[in-house]
């Protein structure tokens, strides 16, 4: 199961049945779990934890310092959950001491070709990332998202559950969950209907996101304000999710004003 030009450094954890190809290298500070797959030349270094029944493509950087000038050598980490598929050359770096050391993948994810994470990212399970998307550093994304190729996102930017983010556009600010963003700089262009449909079972409640989400951006009404009243007087967990996204957002929503 690992080839015999393979290089693994002493003291890496390797679970069972994982297959490690051709040229691939290991390092000291790695942890990989069961039944995942290495393909040939890629390479997973640093302080890395890696869970099960991931496939890991050739040429992708996994667990490589930050690029921040920051960074002085501090022990930080990469740590991957299960059932991602991590495509030819992906980079993916760990943390850094300025935030929480952490860099985090969660599970069942798809990074396609060429794409970047950097150092402190969160990503939630069952994201998709298409072609060269390329995160900042201490970027958060919840569950479900998914963001389209050739697409670069500030750092520290936010992005909500279920939001799709169109591809080639480039975002500088919060994306609410449900939503949809396209443009240079990215705005709202309405809800991800077609996920919600996917995903929610109860069409009543796509009917009041769709409500809430009128509410909030067609009113022409100062935004966080309308949406705490609209908290106050729901009890939707889908609604009181984008309400308190927008109340708790730090970047702002790029949105189009109404008068």
């Amino acid at each position: 199961m690992i080839h015999k030009t393979a290089i693994i450094e002493d003291g890496a954890i390797i679970g069972k049945n994982v297959e490690i190809g051709a040229y691939a290298y290991i390092g000291n500070k790695v942890k990989i779990g069961d039944n995942t797959k290495i393909h040939h030349h890629a390479t997973i270094e640093g302080k890395t934890t890696i869970g099960k029944n991931n496939e890991i493509f050739p040429y992708a950087s996994l667990g490589t310092a930050p690029q921040d000038l920051k960074y002085a050598g501090e022990d930080t980490e990469l740590i991957i959950g299960d059932n991602n598929k991590i495509r030819e050359f992906t980079l993916i770096n760990t943390g850094t001491i300025q935030d929480n050391a952490k860099t985090i993948i969660g599970n069942s994810n798809l990074f396609m070709g060429y794409v970047h994470v950097a150092h402190d990212c969160v990503i939630g399970n069952n994201c998709i990332f298409a072609n060269a998307a390329t995160l900042a550093g201490h970027v958060h994304i919840d569950d479900g998202a998914v963001v389209g190729g050739m697409t670069p996102i500030h750092q520290f930017v936010h992005i909500g559950s279920l939001a799709m983010v169109a591809g080639a556009s480039a975002v500088s600010q919060d994306v609410p969950p449900f939503c949809m963003v396209e443009g240079n700089r990215a705005k709202l262009r309405g809800l991800n209907l077609t996920g919600l449909r996917r995903h929610l079972e109860n069409r009543s409640d796509i009917d009041e996101i769709k409500k809430t989400y009128k509410e909030l951006f067609e009113s022409g009404k100062p935004l966080k304000e309308i949406a705490k009243n609209i908290l106050e007087n729901t009890n939707n967990e889908y609604v009181k999710k984008l309400c308190e996204f927008v109340i708790n957002s730090k970047r702002g929503i790029a949105y189009d004003r109404k008068m």
